[in-house]
């Protein structure tokens, strides 16, 4: 039998060289796929090498990002306390003055007051009140303006930055009566806009009345010289006519007269210097 002519050692050889070549292109195409992978997987090497730089100097600006905002929060911490300090030193000038200070703001309350403004006004806190309920009709006048009252001058001096010095009586809550000095100053920021007006207050109560009683002690020294030449010219009169006289009866009458004159010119002397006590009692009240 001829193996080369029978058809199945023909299909058997030619199956063969198909599978001869299958492997030979399989193996071929298995080493190029390595050859690729081990390309691609060096490329993704280099790349992650090369991202990684940016990804570091991120983290490293970060880290200074966070560092500064300790500083600027230790600054801040640092201006807190410089500011509260500053504040409590205020506080404390403010609270030691024997003078009264008041603050309006732009709107025209009190949004400060010291311990002397207390006292001095009579308020246990005049905090949020206005001048019209602080002052009441309490008015003043000076050579230059008519006659108006403080509410006014505190409304001038904060809508058209007009600075005021007035002296006026004022009545407390409790109904004593005191003299002030006060002078209303408008407080401007630094791009000149009106913060609020400082409300300056000085008691002059002490010495009004003192000059009050130099002035009530100097008409009563006026009239008691006055009365005091009547009563010597009298006296003198009285005595001429006792030397003259040889009546026992009439010498005994004007002897009386003198006496009578003497007790009323003792009298008036006692008067004027006990005159100014009741003053003094009635300002220490």
């Amino acid at each position: 039998m001829n193996l080369i002519g029978n058809p199945i050692v023909f299909r058997i050889v030619g199956l063969s060289l198909v599978c001869g070549f299958a492997f030979i292109f399989g193996l071929i195409f298995i080493k190029r796929m390595r050859k690729n992978l081990t390309d691609e997987s060096s490329w993704t090497g280099g790349s992650t090498s090369v991202e990684s730089l940016p990804l570091a100097t991120y983290h490293a600006v970060i880290q200074q990002l966070k560092q500064q905002k300790h500083e600027l929060q230790s600054l801040q911490l640092v201006e807190r306390k410089r500011a509260k300090s500053t504040e409590n030193i205020s506080a404390a000038v403010l609270s030691n003055l024997q003078s009264g200070v008041m603050f309006f703001a732009s709107t025209g309350l009190v949004r400060q007051a010291n311990a002397a403004a207390k006292h001095i006004l009579g308020f246990a806190s005049p905090t949020g009140m206005s001048a019209v309920e602080i002052f009441r009709q309490a008015t003043f006048a000076t050579p230059s303006s008519p006659q108006r009252t403080v509410a006014e001058a505190v409304h001038a001096s904060l809508r058209e930055n007009a600075a005021s010095e007035l002296e006026l009586e004022y009545v407390t809550p409790s109904g004593a009566k005191r003299f002030l000095e006060i002078t209303i100053t408008p407080v401007n920021s630094s791009s000149d806009d009106v913060l609020g007006a400082a409300c300056l207050i000085n008691d002059k109560t002490e010495v009004t009345l003192i000059h009050q009683q130099q002035e009530l002690r100097g008409e009563m020294s006026a009239e008691m010289a006055l009365e005091l030449r009547s009563s010597l010219t009298t006296i003198s009169g009285y005595a001429q006519q006792l030397a003259a006289s040889r009546d026992p009866e009439l010498a005994r009458q004007i002897a009386a007269d003198i006496a009578s004159e003497a007790a009323q010119l003792n009298h008036t002397i006692g008067g004027f210097l006990a005159g100014p006590r009741p003053a003094k009692a009635a300002a220490g009240a």
